[in-house]
């Protein structure tokens, strides 16, 4: 049978029965895969979260004391201080040790008239002794000593020094909190105010008084955001001073508060310099330099060697048997070569005598600028506890009672409301600065003041 053109052919036709199970079967794979992965997907952050809590779930409560203690177990700072007094110490240990003897094993022999090494040669073992004089050792010694104590002044120094860094870090943590506490008080109220006022222009019959509260709010946002930045600061200050991981939480439990003191300058001043480290130091290294200046003054005695032989030869000699051989050696001084040697030392210590003088000069100098400092800190924050700073909180919270019930203006509140900021942040700053005086002082006199 010829089909023509017009005819249409008998392509086999799919069951469309076929075509919509595969497609539902296709939808409900999907469908489950998802939402298997929607299932999995809070487990995993829960997991995440877990693990990052347990990451950062440490949390160490320090008081001042404590974090003083801490200091003193782990600072890595203290710890090389250490090791370069055990360094001190070897070279002590050094500078006492006697010189090593030295052994030469001499021989000679002749080799005519059949003779030969076994018969007419001779080997002749020689011990030698180097014996120092002058004192040498001895300056040596009391110079390596001196060594010691200055580097074990110098670790106390370094203490000293350290313990300032971590009070005022510790200090400086606790300003950045109430700083933020107080922010974010301010920031509250603002808010609040905004609200009162109906929070859209369009419900407020004075929209500039709103702007004007949302710029004050948005200036009190971004000094919550420096406060956070500044404790991060300094909150890595301190944990590098404990040698602490980043993520250790810390919570500090010594406050900042105002004990007025008033410390004796003539008594600190009498006991400074025997509390000073640094001024121990410089001492011991003026004693140090005296010594090497005596020693390079006993260099230019000659030392003395000392040897002790004994000659072993064959049948034939050349010698006599059983032959003893001790010398005397040393230098003939007919050059002095330790002129310069002398003349630097006689320089080295009066640079260091002048040094010390200079440290001294610094020292009282330091004092007493810190403490007159400390007077005014002090009456500064008097001051403000005299009534500035209840004032201003009495004022704010007035004008603020007053705008809520529509009896004053919006101007009035953020007058108010910047003096108290300005008040608020003031008495922090003072008072800190009040105790890093006294922190300053303590470190400059290296004692205790009240």
């Amino acid at each position: 049978m010829t089909r023509g053109w017009a005819t249409p052919y008998p392509y086999p036709v799919r069951d469309t029965r076929g075509w919509t199970w595969c497609g539902e079967t296709w939808f409900l794979t999907m469908v489950m895969i998802v939402a298997g992965v929607l299932s999995l997907n809070p487990a995993v952050a829960a997991t995440g979260e877990e693990s990052l809590k347990k990451q950062n779930s440490t949390v160490l409560r320090l008081s001042l004391d404590d974090a003083i203690a801490l200091f003193l177990r782990q600072n890595l700072d203290l710890l090389q201080t250490k090791y370069g007094i055990d360094t001190a110490k070897a070279k002590r240990i050094t500078a006492g040790l006697f010189p090593n003897p030295e052994l030469s094993i001499n021989t000679l022999s002749a080799y005519t008239q059949d003779c030969n090494l076994s018969k007419c040669g001779g080997i002749m073992p020689v011990i030698s002794q180097l014996f120092l004089v002058a004192g040498k050792r001895g300056f040596r010694v009391e110079s390596a000593e001196f060594g010691t104590q200055s580097a074990e002044a110098g670790f106390e120094d370094t203490l000293r020094q350290l313990s300032f860094a971590v009070k005022d870090a510790y200090y400086r943590v606790q300003v950045g909190h109430r700083l933020l506490e107080d922010d974010e008080q301010r920031s509250s109220r603002i808010n609040r105010a905004i609200e009162k006022l109906g929070g859209t222009l369009a419900k407020t019959q004075n929209p500039e008084d709103l702007i004007r509260l949302q710029i004050r709010a948005v200036k009190t946002h971004a000094n919550i955001i420096r406060d956070i930045q500044q404790i991060d600061s300094d909150r890595s200050d301190l944990l590098l001073l404990l040698a602490l991981s980043p993520e250790t939480e810390l919570e500090l439990t010594t406050d900042l508060t105002f004990e007025p003191i008033a410390p004796d300058i003539v008594a600190l001043k009498k006991r400074v310099e025997d509390a000073r480290p640094d001024l121990r130091a410089k001492r011991l290294l003026l004693a140090k330099r005296r010594s090497e200046s005596k020693l390079a003054i006993a260099n230019q005695y000659p030392d003395v060697t000392v040897d002790l032989g004994y000659n072993v030869q064959g049948p034939q000699g050349p010698d006599n048997q059983q032959q003893w051989t001790i010398n005397l050696g040393m230098p003939i001084p007919v050059f002095d070569r330790n002129q310069g040697g002398i003349k630097e030392a006689a320089a080295t210590v009066h640079i260091a005598e002048a040094d010390l003088r200079k440290t001294v000069n610094e020292v009282h100098h330091q004092i007493n600028t810190v403490y007159r400092h400390l007077g005014q800190s002090r009456l500064l924050v008097e001051t403000y506890r005299a009534g500035a700073f209840e004032a201003s909180e009495a004022l704010f919270n007035r004008v603020e009672q007053d705008f809520h019930s529509g009896k004053t203006t919006i101007l009035h509140l953020l007058d108010a409301f910047q003096a108290k900021i300005d008040i608020d942040k003031a008495y922090i700053n003072a008072l800190y600065e009040y105790q890093r005086d006294i922190l300053l002082l303590e470190s400059a006199a290296a004692q205790p003041v009240s």
